[in-house]
């Protein structure tokens, strides 16, 4: 489990503003993934929020750079990509990751990395913040994207 070592990370974000950006692909696992970020923003006292849904993973970049442009502060991507039987599953992971990278690189706005890539829908289960989940990847995106304003701040 990837889970082994992460950091224990508190942040307070009063005064920010965040966009939730998530895919709609994998209804149970997003809904999971949504309320774990919710859960997140709520502790890290981020009361201005808004959350838009793209078709799929493929589509977060283009989302997260608009609202990068549009001058929020942080912006959390969600989203599930589960392997099958063809390079799809590549491509497609590849691009999302590429892309999202790209958004936070140019623009200087973090973004929370919360797109499950994984073999099977059992993995992403165990990875969604549900009852019963080892981890909660929705909590965590919030939670990375908003330490790491907070530290770019402090440049």
């Amino acid at each position: 489990m990837s889970g082994a070592g992460a950091p224990s990370i508190t942040v307070d974000g009063t005064g920010l503003r965040v966009v939730v950006v998530a895919a709609q692909w994998h209804t149970q696992i997003m809904d999971g993934l949504l309320e774990g970020a919710r859960r997140a923003l709520v502790a890290a006292n981020v009361t201005h929020v808004k959350e838009i849904r793209v078709p799929g993973s493929f589509e977060l970049p283009v989302a997260a750079a608009r609202a990068a442009e549009a001058g929020y502060d942080a912006v959390i991507a969600l989203g599930v990509v589960v392997r099958g039987g063809t390079p799809h599953f590549d491509y497609v992971c590849q691009a999302t990751t590429l892309g999202l990278t790209d958004v936070t690189v140019r623009t200087g706005v973090p973004v929370g990395f919360g797109v499950l890539t994984v073999d099977d829908e059992q993995q992403a289960l165990d990875r969604a913040g549900l009852p019963g989940s080892r981890e909660d990847k929705g909590a965590e995106a919030v939670e990375a994207a908003v330490a790491t304003v907070l530290a770019l701040r402090s440049l």
